[in-house]
């Protein structure tokens, strides 16, 4: 008869590894779909202080619009500012309308980013970029777009300013 004290132990060693990558995968693709859903709503909340002239009427800086949308960002607002970049600007139209694409050779490039926030009948186009580093090997291979396995979440919003 053969000894098998040891067998689970072995068999537990070979599938743990994985199981564990796997697990801690699900886990960090979870929070970046919260964060980016995260993201995209306090885009959408923050862009409605340009459409009813608010950030017009307070004479709302760049620096300012993104702590605004830092705020918004609940339970990730803590590095927020540094990770965050926005673009708004003054589109002729609805279609054809491109978000500028400050990722360049696996950098971000924040040169041409713009903030004009238009006046009343204007259509406005707000991009925002979060940078968020990735722990977890076989997420950062699929999703990092920068250096450093850092992915980058994109949130955009077009909409036509309110007569204010």
């Amino acid at each position: 008869m053969k000894r098998r004290e040891g067998a689970t132990a072995v068999e537990f060693a070979m599938v743990a590894l994985p199981f564990f990558f796997m697990m801690f995968a699900v886990l960090e693709l979870g929070l970046v779909f919260v964060l980016d859903t995260t993201l995209e709503n306090a885009v959408i909340d923050t862009g409605r202080l340009v459409r009813t002239g608010q950030a017009q009427s307070q004479g709302m800086t760049r620096t300012q619009f993104e702590e605004e949308v830092c705020e918004r960002m609940t339970v990730f607002a803590g590095g927020c500012g540094e990770q965050l970049d926005l673009d708004v600007r003054i589109i002729p139209q609805f279609g054809g309308a491109n978000p500028p694409e400050p990722i360049v050779d696996g950098e971000f490039d924040s040169t041409g980013l713009r903030f004009e926030s238009g006046e009343a009948g204007d259509i406005i186009l707000v991009s925002a970029w979060y940078r968020h580093p990735l722990l977890t090997p076989f997420l950062s291979q699929a999703l990092a777009r920068m250096s450093g396995n850092t992915a980058v979440l994109t949130a955009t919003t077009a909409f036509k300013n309110e007569p204010f």
